[in-house]
């Protein structure tokens, strides 16, 4: 009896014991807690208590990206996730701990827009060539554009063209028919990141738009006898560049003085702006010469039997003006206003008759613009800065006639798809060579001796071309690419 008293006992005691345990160890147990687990791009950086401090703490951390972009707030970097989290532990870190962490992996952001805009010069090669731009608001890009456009359109024609108070063209002038932007350009809300070039002045946009991120300036001392057009091309800048470096200066013919310093500066447009006109002008027609061959005179015995006299004509047309450059042209009408009076000249023929002349006629007929000169310039299809090595003479139509500008013999006459199209060289006999370009239709063989004013093809837009036009070149002391020295095309004429 008593042994079973005891076993009794025992077992009391060791409920009591277990009792006990239970209750201690429920008393000891810790409550479920909210805490918050902080990531950015993924990696897991810690653990803090409040998602608001840690907030809070890095808007007040950066007051010197709040002064410098005139902001209220700063946020956490893009990619940083901060995801609540029920834990039955008290390990966490400082909201600095973890501000430390962030900073030294990923810039903070502020409130912005991002513009991703579109290449119009990508090549059918490149299937996407695409830069952004961050700006504190909308209105900045916006106004950006307006103060690009008016580089190029002018500041008075543009205002008129938005404000729909542009004059009727009576007799002669210019107007606006329409301004657009070539590139695709997208935008989005979102948070930009501080160290990324954000633009809050609508000017500095601007500037980048026309010389890219680096602008390429220096000056120029002018020296005796310099021109706007020599100091271009001796800068290798088209005089348009040269007038939007100097704005005081108004015209190409403005006069230059020695010791004058001028700015030289290449743009590199970042988009490229379309400023469709329609215009009206008074353009002179050159006279042609009727030469009469006399078999009994030597050659060099010439004879002036009547001078010549230019017309006038009135020529209305349509550009298509890109970035400033003239990339197509279509001529709508063309009044005569004064007839023009042929030069007439006896010539001796006692002559090689395949040897020019050297009294050059124009390739094309009139009504003419030349849309392009002979020098540097930005290349209106890839944006590459290049020298045009001719005269891009448009405006007479596709498939107008193209006209030997001398005697001479066919040098080449052939295609050539990545630049000049369908082309002709004329070999003059006399030192002298003439190319012509882009033509439709060849119909001058190799060989073939031709007359100055001789049709030789006809105005198209093969090879390397934005718009119909002959692309016209001079070459003097050799054949083209074979030891002959190009010039500027206006030279034969002067």
């Amino acid at each position: 009896m008593k042994k079973i008293g005891i076993i009794f006992l025992t077992i009391i005691l060791g409920i009591v014991a277990i009792y006990f345990e239970l209750s201690m160890s429920g008393a000891n147990k810790q409550k479920p807690k909210t805490y918050y687990n902080v990531y950015l791009d993924g990696e897991l950086l810690g653990t803090i208590k409040s998602k608001q401090k840690l907030e809070k703490y890095i808007d007040n951390q950066n007051e010197e990206y709040k002064k410098k972009y005139k902001v209220d707030t700063i946020y956490a970097p893009n990619g940083l996730d901060i995801k609540a989290d029920v834990v039955y532990t008290n390990k966490t870190e400082s909201v600095e701990k973890i501000y430390n962490k962030i900073q030294n992996k990923k810039p903070f952001t502020i409130k912005g827009y991002q513009y991703t805009i579109t290449s119009s010069y990508q090549t059918e090669e490149e299937t996407e060539n695409q830069f952004k731009v961050y700006v504190l608001n909308k209105d900045t890009f916006k106004d950006s554009i307006e103060t690009f456009i008016k580089t190029y359109a002018g500041v008075d024609a543009y205002e008129a063209y938005k404000n729909k108070t542009q004059k009727e063209i009576e007799t002669t002038g210019t107007i606006i028919e329409e301004v657009y932007v070539k590139n695709n350009i997208t935008v989005k809300e979102t948070n930009v990141p501080v160290d990324e070039t954000i633009y809050s002045k609508p000017d500095d946009l601007a500037k980048f738009f026309l010389f890219g991120k680096e602008e390429k300036k220096s000056n120029y001392t002018v020296s005796d006898g310099d021109t706007i057009e020599t100091v271009s091309f001796n800068n290798k800048i088209s005089t348009q560049e040269f007038l939007l470096s100097n704005p005081t200066f108004t015209s190409v013919k403005n006069l230059l003085f020695p010791g004058q310093v001028v700015t030289i500066s290449q743009t590199d447009p970042q988009i490229q702006i379309v400023v469709k006109q329609f215009s009206v002008e008074d353009v002179e027609s050159a006279f042609q010469t009727e030469i009469t061959y006399d078999d009994t005179r030597l050659k060099g015995d010439n004879e002036v039997i009547r001078e010549g006299e230019n017309g006038l004509n009135r020529i209305s047309k349509e550009l298509e003006i890109t970035n400033g450059i003239i990339t197509n042209t279509t001529t709508k009408g063309i009044e005569e206003l004064k007839p023009s009076i042929s030069k007439q000249m006896i010539y001796g023929e006692k002559e090689i008759p395949n040897v020019g002349t050297g009294n050059w006629a124009w390739p094309t007929n009139q009504g003419y613009t030349i849309s392009s000169p002979y020098g540097w310039r930005v290349d209106p299809i890839d944006g590459s800065r290049s020298l045009h090595t001719g005269l891009d003479i448009a405006g007479t139509g596709y498939g107008s006639p193209i006209y030997a500008a001398d005697n001479g013999t066919i040098l080449k006459s052939e295609y050539n798809g990545a630049g000049y199209g369908n082309y002709i060289v004329i070999n003059h006999n006399n030192g002298y060579y003439t190319s012509y370009g882009h033509m439709s239709e060849r119909v001058a063989n190799i060989g073939d001796t031709v007359a100055k004013g001789q049709v030789i093809g006809y105005v198209g837009a093969t090879g390397r071309a934005t718009g119909p036009h002959l692309h016209f070149e001079a070459w003097y002391g050799g054949a083209p690419f074979a030891g002959g020295s190009r010039f500027n095309p206006f030279d034969l004429y002067n």
